[in-house]
């Protein structure tokens, strides 16, 4: 009984963490080797926490705020876009309303803000 619940308990951890199809995460070194100028690249914190230093180039719409402005993100749907957030939390909800939207290139910047600044990546 126990091990048949810790199969589901161990399951169930990793069916959550796994991306929901149309979003994948791009390594930071990816990002900073192919996309830049060619991807979207939207910052879904508050715009305080987007003042305090952001990944260059980066656009800001809150995720609270993503779905009433969709029409500013200017973009082909079918045009890659990169998300984060400070941790990954409000990157994944932002996700969903982008592929709700109809958006199929949906990245997530592995690591978000947090580990953005640890490495030492550029910040505008």
């Amino acid at each position: 009984m126990k091990t048949a619940a810790l199969v589901l308990l161990l399951f169930t951890a990793l069916a959550c963490d796994s991306p929901a199809p149309g979003i994948h995460d791009i390594s930071q070194d990816d990002f900073l080797a192919k996309l830049p100028g060619t991807a979207l690249v939207l910052d879904v914190r508050t715009p305080d926490e987007f003042t305090s230093g952001h990944v260059p180039g980066a656009i800001n719409i809150s995720h609270e705020q993503l779905a009433s402005r969709l029409d500013e993100l200017g973009t082909a749907k079918d045009k890659p876009v990169v998300l984060y957030c400070e941790r990954g939390g409000r990157a994944g909800k932002a996700a969903k309303v982008l592929l709700d939207a109809g958006y199929a290139d949906i990245q997530h910047l592995a690591g978000d803000m947090k580990e953005w600044r640890a490495n030492g990546r550029p910040t505008e």
